[in-house]
């Protein structure tokens, strides 16, 4: 049963990061915005309130939750 509820969080879990990775907007503008978007993230001083940068925490907390329920799930016979 516990191995069934764990499997049933996986699965959600990994929509979710599947999502999230989705909603995050591209790194890759070109060599334009390679020289502009320096100087744009230089001067940026309200960074930690955009919503990129609020997803990309996410990103990473769901990724480590889902890397740990893989390992319970791999240890739970």
């Amino acid at each position: 049963m516990l191995k069934i509820v764990l499997t049933v969080i996986q699965v959600l879990l990994c929509v979710f990061l599947i999502a999230v990775v989705l909603l995050q907007s591209g790194k890759s503008a070109g060599l334009s915005g390679a020289i502009a978007g320096g100087m744009d993230t230089f001067m940026s001083r309200n960074k930690a309130k955009t919503w990129d940068y609020k997803l990309a925490k996410i990103t990473k907390y769901v990724a480590l939750s889902f890397i740990v329920l893989t390992l319970v799930l791999n240890f739970v016979q």
